[in-house]
């Protein structure tokens, strides 16, 4: 009995397990339909991807000629290529949630992620993509506007009236733009005039060389009053003619006489016109320029003269400023009746120029000029006069105890022996300026530094002196070095 029941079930048994492995093979089948099908959906995205860099490299081309219908024809392909991959993204999502009783849960989790990824990298494509063409459009449509007037802002006249300097003879009432803010127009701005109704539209920013641009001093200089010495009376004049006019105006107003323009800073070479000019930039919360005169002199006919023009425009758009002009004489020498070329020609040009801008029509109070040099007898003395240079500050060579004061000055940080006698020094150095008082400073620290001691002595000093000041006792120099 129990061999006929083992042999009633083996039927049964043969049965399951072909039903078993007809089942798997049918699923073996379904997994490798539903790679296959996965397969040519990635030939699929790699053939769309290649076409949208294709049509990427076109959309530049035609962004190049400034094509609309190309960029219009680039638009409807990307919008039919995203609706078509997002079409059979969704079709295949619903295959596979249809015969999803056939395929693990693994593999269709994994196959939805893989599906959602594509469609979010597809859809960032999309937006980055409609973000370009609409960048194109804004460009094309500027592009395609007419051109405007560029004038120079004279006067504002009113809330929406502003008078504009279009060209030298030309000068019109113009409105101004809802979009504009009226506060930002000064005089000698730059502004774009629509060419068909003469309305301001736009602020264009000031136009200036890089050259120009690059005399502003964007580091404030470290030097000091303290610095300065033999200097207190030049110290105490400049002080009234720069510093109190920019930093308390109202001490001008309510004495009614009008605020000094310019200074002039003269003397011998080496006397401390620039190291001041430094130190009243430490001092002053304003902004620097400086400009050497050799800098405006320019080979072209009426560079000099625009670089002036641009120098006092930079200067009245960071107001209050300064302008120290260092060798004056290079453009402001006195003016002859008959030029000797081209060359004299333009530097006179240049002076006028400047001239203009010192006492002309566009005056400011906020803008104070400082000019040095060592021949001030060859100036123009229509640069001279006042209202252009109210005050000329004369810088001589430093008396005995203007030179021990200088002296003092540049060797407080060296390392001196004791018993130094610095009058002694500056009886020597009569006639010295205060740029030879501090290469005797250097020097002495040189004499001691090539003997290979950490300190500074008299003799040092007294040898420095000879070599500066260029003496007969420099012959006995070599003498000392063998005694000692």
């Amino acid at each position: 009995m129990a061999t006929v029941g083992v042999e009633r079930k083996q039927p049964a048994t043969a049965e399951e397990m072909c039903t078993a492995k007809s089942g798997a093979k049918q699923g073996e089948g379904l997994r490798q339909y539903y790679l296959q099908h996965i397969h040519e959906l990635q030939l699929n995205l790699r053939q769309k991807t290649h076409n949208l860099n294709r049509l990427e490299a076109q959309r530049n081309e035609l962004n190049s000629r400034g094509c609309r219908f190309g960029i219009r024809l680039l638009f409807k392909l990307l919008s039919l290529s995203f609706v078509w991959l997002r079409s059979r993204s969704e079709n295949f999502v619903v295959d596979a949630v249809e015969d999803s009783t056939f395929v693990s849960k693994k593999q269709y989790q994994k196959l939805s992620l893989d599906l959602v990824n594509r469609m979010c990298i597809d859809h960032t494509y999309y937006v980055c993509i409609l973000w370009t063409v609409r960048m194109l459009r804004e460009e094309l449509q500027l592009l395609q506007e007419p051109g405007s007037y560029v004038g120079e802002v004279v006067k504002v006249m009113g809330k929406n009236k502003v008078l504009v300097k279009v060209h030298p003879e030309g000068k019109y009432v113009v409105d101004i733009d809802k979009s504009i803010d009226i506060t930002k127009i000064t005089p000698s701005t730059r502004v774009a005039l629509r060419n068909d109704s003469y309305v301001l539209h736009l602020i264009l920013p000031s136009k200036v060389d890089p050259l120009v641009n690059l005399m502003k001093v964007e580091k404030v200089p470290d030097s000091t009053y303290d610095m300065i010495g033999g200097l207190d009376q030049q110290i105490k004049e400049i002080k009234e003619v720069i510093e109190l006019p920019i930093k308390h105006p109202e001490l001008f107003e309510s004495l009614g006489i009008a605020q000094p323009k310019g200074v002039l800073l003269y003397g011998p070479p080496g006397t401390g016109k620039t190291l001041l000019a430094r130190a009243v930039a430490h001092h002053t919360d304003c902004t620097f320029i400086r400009v050497s005169g050799s800098e405006l002199v320019q080979k072209y006919i009426g560079e000099g003269s625009r670089m002036v023009r641009e120098l006092f425009v930079m200067a009245r758009e960071h107001a209050p400023s300064i302008i120290f002009m260092d060798e004056i004489d290079s453009i402001g020498s006195a003016r002859m009746e008959s030029g000797s070329g081209n060359g004299d020609s333009e530097v006179q040009r240049t002076m006028l120029e400047l001239l203009n801008q010192l006492d002309g029509f566009e005056a400011s109070n906020k803008i104070k000029v400082l000019m040095a040099t060592n021949r001030i007898d060859i100036l123009d003395q229509a640069l001279l006069r006042p209202g252009r240079i109210d005050r000329k500050i004369e810088f001589p060579n430093p008396n005995e105890e203007s030179r021990q004061d200088i002296l003092k000055i540049h060797s407080r940080r060296m390392n001196l022996m004791r018993g130094i006698d610095l009058k002694k020094i500056a009886e020597k150095m009569n006639g010295a300026s205060g740029a030879e008082l501090k290469a005797v400073c250097t020097e002495a620290g040189m004499f001691a530094l090539r003997e290979r001691r950490v300190h500074v002595t008299q003799e040092d000093f007294e040898m420095a002196v000879a070599k500066v000041m260029k003496k007969e006792t420099e012959k006995n120099m070599s003498l000392r070095k063998l005694w000692k």
